[in-house]
Order: C-alpha cells, then structure tokens, then sequence
C-alpha cells in the first residue's frame, strides 16, 4: 500500500492531525438531536394565532353565507306557494280573516268580529295560515283548519266552548289562558336562520311578512273597515282605503296578480324582518312618535342612542308583552307581527303613533334581517332580491299618500319615498330604472 493511500485512510479516521480532530468532531456533533428554543417555540405559537385569527372569520363568514342562502331559499317556496295559491283560488291570500259569526253581524262593534263559536277571533288570520298547505305544511293546516281537542276556551258569556277550525286568537296567543297549540308551532320555512330569536314572550315566530306598499295609513283601524266596527263600512273609510290601498297585500281584502298594473317583477309583495330579542333594537321593538308618524316617518329618530345607533336610548312599558314583539306571530294580522312597508329604508328603526300596543297603530314597518347591509325581498313574480340599506329612498320626512292629502300627498301621486317606495306600489305607475 503507498503512502498516498494511507494517508487518505488516516483522514477518514479523523487520526490526522489537525484536520483529522476538527472531522472527527464534526462527524460527532452530527448526530445529536436538537430541541426548539423558547424563543423558536413562542414565534411559532404566534404564526399560530395569526392563523386561527384570520381562519375565524372566514368561518363565521362561510357559515353566514349558508344560512343567507337558506333564508333566500325560504322566500322563494313562499314565491312559489303565492303563486301556486293563485292558480289555485284565483287570488292571493287575504291578509286578516277568519270565520266571523252571522249571529253577531247586526250587533255591531267587537261582538261582529267575534267567531262563529265566539272566540275573540277578530278576523286576525293572517296570509301565512293560508299558504300552509303550498309550503309542505299540510298537518299544521290540518289542525288549523278542523276542531281542536286540546283544551277548552272559557267565555263569561257563553260558558265553556271548544276550539272549533281557526279559533284561537293570534294576538295574546290565549283565550283566558288556554293556549292555541298551532300558533306556537315555528315553522321551518317561515324562520330565517340567521335570526336567533326563540321562545315566549313570542308564539310561533316569524322572519317574513306581506307588503302593504309605502302607505302608514293603512295598518289596521284605518283602512276599509274602522277598529271599532269591522263588519260595517262607510264611504270615508272606503275611500280612505282605497287612496292608500297601494301594495299587493291589503288588509282585510283580496287582491290578484292583474290587479298589480306596474309588474310582476317590479313590485314587493313581502319582506324580510328581525323578531325580537328583547334587547330594544330599533327594527324589533317600537317606540311612539307622540304624533301621527304617517306625517313624519322619521319621528323617532331622536330616541335611538347615539353611541349605539341599532338600539332605543329610550324606554317604554308595554301593556301586552306579545304585542310588543316583531315578528311574535306567523298566524296573525296584526302590523308588527306579519306586516312590512317601503317607507323608511331597511334596518330602520320601527316608530308608531303609540308608545305600547302596536295591534292597530300606524307604523314605519320597514324590512330588516341580521344578514350584513340589507335585507331580503320578494317580488310578485317570485324572484328573491337583496335590497341594501342604501338604497334610494326620497324624503323619510315626508307625509305619506292619503285620501284628502293635497300636493305630494294627493291620491295617486308617485311615492314620496323614492325607488324604495316605488318598489311597494303595485299600480302607482313609477318608472323603475335603476338598479336595486
């Protein structure tokens, strides 16, 4: 072997000195294992953090997009039972019915709005009760719509009676105490998922409601029939009606799609609302504006906080807890509970002539939702639209159209209310060009 040879040898061995040493050392150091620092592990901790952090709100992002998109689904079978309805029966649903007792019909007053076995049914049957069977709701209708067993309902009067087909009241939810089973059943279609309200002090809740148009004037006790006498009406009360008579749904009268003269896809026929969390958000519980609101629409704007601009810096005391929750009823008639207008833009504050019981007050009963920037709507043609709260809404100071209005105000005039208010009227002949 020459002496080339064992040189490189002796390299390998690390026995040459004094490279051999450094190699050896090297070739030992080699295979040791290591751990992270501290310094190491706490940045690694926060790359971490930063991660989740921005994970988080995607998240919660995909998942608000989820039930946005079930909620838009809910609305289009409700544009599909409308629909279906009217193929049906020739007409939409009415908005407040109800048997009414023929017995009682010459009394007069409340006693001729009682029901056929008196229960204090008032014609309150909203249009939601009659879309049950178009909604795959056929045994809830089926209960709604035959006797009922399941208790009793007392009355001074007349004793003890049963609950005989859409007996039960839809406004204190109970007939002296004995609760109406249907009206506290949530359906699924008529809950938006985004909205987390449950339970008492509400019934059967829901997230949508039928368009009256862009009158106030209009809720209940002003229309066709007065408050204090359903059954007989008189030529003022008509022709208030009919002056501010201008959405797809009225109250207590039937209407058909060739009554809606500006379109089919140009016209609300409902909306998307909040129920109440209790927690007086301004779209979910009202305030009263001391003076007629159909005079002002923004008359309660003063009242909201001005740190908190979603929620009442005021407080009031409601003399029937039920009635003072939006949404609180899918079965009813009753303005807060199944009732929206295009008079103040989505997500505005709900403000009425009184300071409690909305049941018959004037009111501003905008959309709203808990989905970010806006609201759902339903055209009369079925389509599903999303309306922003900036949406183009004239002058939410502005007097609404009413018989014996003058100017502006005169019946027939174009909506005060600009495209939003355009967009409620089924026949009030506004050109819609833009996009909404």
């Amino acid at each position: 072997m020459g002496t080339g040879t064992k040189l490189v040898q002796l390299f390998r061995v690390g026995s040459f000195h004094p490279s051999g040493q450094i190699m050896s050392h090297f070739n030992r150091s080699s295979h040791k294992l290591r751990g992270f620092t501290l310094v190491e592990l706490l940045v690694v901790i926060a790359i971490i953090g930063v991660l989740v952090g921005l994970l988080l709100p995607a998240v919660q992002a995909a998942r608000e997009a989820a039930r946005r998109m079930s909620c838009s689904n809910n609305f289009k079978q409700m544009g599909l039972a409308l629909h279906n309805y009217h193929s049906a029966y020739n007409q939409l649903p009415i908005h407040g019915t109800g048997p009414i007792n023929e017995a009682h019909r010459a009394l007069g007053g409340s006693a001729a709005r009682w029901n056929k076995d008196p229960a204090h049914q008032y014609s309150r049957i909203g249009a939601l009760v009659g879309l049950l069977p178009f909604v795959e709701q056929q045994a809830i209708w089926e209960r709604v719509s035959n006797p009922l067993t399941i208790g009793t309902t007392q009355f001074t009067e007349f004793g003890t009676v049963p609950y005989t087909e859409m007996q039960g009241t839809t406004t204190q939810f109970t007939s002296d105490g004995v609760s109406y089973d249907p009206w506290f059943t949530e359906i699924k279609t008529y809950r938006c998922p985004s909205d987390p309200g449950v339970g008492l002090p509400a019934g059967g809740r829901t997230n949508y409601g039928v368009c009256i148009g862009d009158s106030i004037s209009l809720n209940l006790g002003a229309g066709k029939y007065s408050d204090s006498n359903l059954i007989t009406t008189s030529t003022t009360s008509v022709a208030n009606f009919r002056a501010s008579d201008r959405g797809v749904f009225d109250v207590y009268e039937k209407n058909k799609f060739r009554d809606i003269l500006d379109g089919l896809s140009n016209t609300i026929a409902m909306g998307e609302m909040n129920t109440d969390l209790g927690d007086s958000h301004i779209t979910t519980e009202t305030r009263g504006g001391g003076t007629a609101v159909q005079n002002k629409p923004d008359r309660c704007r003063p009242q909201i906080n001005p740190n908190r601009p979603q929620f009442w810096s005021t407080t009031v005391s409601h003399t029937f807890t039920p009635l003072a929750s939006r949404g609180a009823c899918w079965a009813a008639t009753a303005p807060g509970f199944t009732i929206v207008n295009t008079v103040l833009p989505p997500n505005r504050e709900y403000c009425n002539d009184a300071n409690q019981d909305f049941v018959a007050s004037n009111g501003t009963l905008t959309v709203s939702s808990r989905h970010q920037g806006g609201a759902h709507v339903l055209m009369a043609d079925g389509a599903v639209r999303f309306i922003t709260d900036s949406i183009e809404a004239g002058n939410s100071s502005a007097a609404d159209v009413r018989n014996g209005g003058s100017g502006a105000t005169a019946p027939g005039s174009q909506s005060p209310y600009g495209l939003w208010g355009a967009l409620g009227t089924r026949a009030a002949k506004e050109v819609i060009d833009q996009e909404f």
